[in-house]
């Protein structure tokens, strides 16, 4: 008999989904291939309209105080965000692993069962469950069994794969070579577009990180994370600095592909974060449009898994995050052309530039920029209940 929820997944995304279904008093058990959680920086922004999230959750007392930022921007064009209609107006400067360590911490002591080094190889849906089948370190193959999985597990989701999910879009025209590199020292960068390319540098604590993209460089296939060699290269070649004496933290490339989950669900099969909209993480968009798909899910699922669910509940996911993830994927593409195109588009940054100076204009962008034009539903007050909802009693099934 299947149970509760399987979350694959245990980045930020997966870990809030799996504390929202505990708060709802679901069964979740989280399987993640890493051994260990990511100690890479990645994204490093919040917007308002997480903040207000973590804030109703009672987090963010947790996280101390967070540097706050008044200023955002639109394409690398400076945007005051003072106006945006929160008392978290700005951004909000927290790295990822932090956040990941918080929304763990949170998922296990509502009593989530995460399992480390669970690799999801198959996956197989019924009316009334799905069975999911993943390999374990000692190379056997187990079998699980719930009546719901969410695939929260990046942008080559495996679960959206195995459960044919459709992903209509287009692939990436430009690459980003990003790194966090120690023990340079050179100017702060706020999205410099210089002749050759655009630049981003910014120095905290001693880490800095560098950005850069060579104007008309088409993408590279990539099967593993760029080497520092080739950061230090175009950066040199963008900037005339020389930055081959740092040590490398971390590096990665990335690029403004544009597609997005036809359907968000699946029969009992869902997607939430990059698993579902792939995209350019421009401005933190990427970790904040997840993270407010899981604090949206999670009550809804938690309903339907107790049977408790009016009508439609669980479908307005999708209605909901889906536009939401339309409309901030077409302001991303917008961004993407104003801060990434040749030469060819300085009148287009230029006539931007004009529009900005408009207090209409500003108050619609950082509106949208933060994540508040698109409502998320409050759980039900009485969905808080986790602690008496018992110990996980789903099957794990040794099949070799």
């Amino acid at each position: 008999m299947s149970s509760g929820v399987i979350v694959v997944g245990a980045g930020p995304v997966g870990l809030a989904l799996a504390g929202e279904l505990r708060a709802g008093g679901a069964e979740v058990t989280v399987l993640e291939r890493l051994e260990a959680p990511t100690t890479e920086s990645r994204a490093t922004t919040l917007d308002a309209r997480t903040m207000e999230l973590l804030d109703e959750r009672g987090l963010l007392a947790t996280l101390g105080t967070v540097p706050r930022e008044p200023r955002g921007h639109f394409g690398g064009l400076p945007l005051d965000l003072d106006s945006q209609p929160s008392s978290f107006a700005g951004q909000w400067k927290v790295p990822q692993a932090r956040i990941e360590a918080l929304l763990g911490e949170r998922a296990r002591e509502l009593g989530a069962d995460i399992r480390r080094e669970h690799e999801v190889c198959a996956l197989r849906q019924s009316e009334d469950g799905v069975t999911v089948e993943a390999f374990v370190p000692d190379g056997r193959r187990v079998r699980l069994t719930a009546e719901y999985v969410v695939g929260c597990d990046g942008e080559h989701s495996t679960v959206g794969a195995l459960a044919g999910f459709a992903f209509p879009g287009r692939d990436a025209r430009r690459e980003l070579l990003r790194c966090d590199v120690r023990g340079v020292d050179i100017p702060d960068r706020r999205f410099e577009r210089l002749p050759g390319g655009f630049a981003v540098a910014a120095t905290r604590n001693g880490l800095t990180r560098v950005m850069v993209h060579e104007y008309g460089r088409a993408p590279v296939v990539r099967s593993a994370a760029p080497a520092f060699d080739e950061v230090v290269r175009a950066w040199s070649r963008v900037t005339g600095e020389d930055i081959s004496s740092g040590t490398p933290v971390w590096v990665n490339a990335f690029g403004d592909v544009s597609r997005q989950a036809a359907q968000y669900r699946k029969g009992r099969v869902l997607l939430a974060g990059d698993a579902a909209h792939r995209h350019l993480p421009v401005g933190g968009q990427a970790i904040n449009l997840g993270l407010q798909d899981a604090f949206d899910l999670g009550h809804k699922l938690a309903a339907e898994v107790a049977g408790t669910a009016p009508a439609g509940l669980l479908d307005s996911y999708h209605q909901e995050r889906h536009r939401a993830g339309r409309r901030a994927m077409a302001i991303i593409e917008a961004q993407t052309l104003v801060m990434l195109g040749g030469p060819e588009i300085e009148p287009v940054r230029s006539l931007f530039g004009e529009l900005l100076g408009h207090r209409a204009v500003r108050e619609l962008l950082a509106t949208r920029l933060g994540g508040l034009d698109a409502g998320i539903e409050a759980p039900p007050k009485t969905a808080g209940g986790a602690a008496g909802a018992g110990t996980p009693n789903r099957t794990t099934e040794v099949l070799s």
